[in-house]
């Protein structure tokens, strides 16, 4: 595994992901000759419907949901800002294995 240090690059919460139907927090992160995507998103209820056919439910996407809206708030809170456009410049550390994202996380220690 190697870990890289840079910034988030762009970030905004709206839709995107497969076919622009996710809704949740979308983030680019980059460095000194490296850039990464990461996104937190689930289906969104105005999109895609729940149907009898679905492998999941209402209240899956609600679980969803609720678990994207508290990774924001960590973020938020670990970067000392109150909206996700502040978090545009904010310092990270990103783990790779290969090519692979594992992990990233906000350079608390140092804001």
């Amino acid at each position: 595994m190697r870990t890289e240090l840079g910034k988030i690059k762009s970030v905004y919460f709206g839709l995107g992901g497969y076919q622009e139907a996710c809704i949740g927090l979308n983030v680019t992160l980059g460095g000194e000759g490296w850039g990464v995507c990461d996104s937190k998103t689930t289906w969104d209820a105005n999109q895609i419907k729940c149907s009898d056919h679905c492998k999941w439910t209402e209240e899956d996407r609600s679980s969803q949901y609720d678990e994207i809206v508290r990774y924001v708030s960590d973020l938020l809170a670990a970067a000392k800002v109150d909206t996700v456009d502040k978090l545009q410049g904010i310092p990270v550390e990103v783990s790779f294995e290969g090519n692979t994202l594992k992990e990233w996380r906000i350079l608390s220690e140092v804001i």
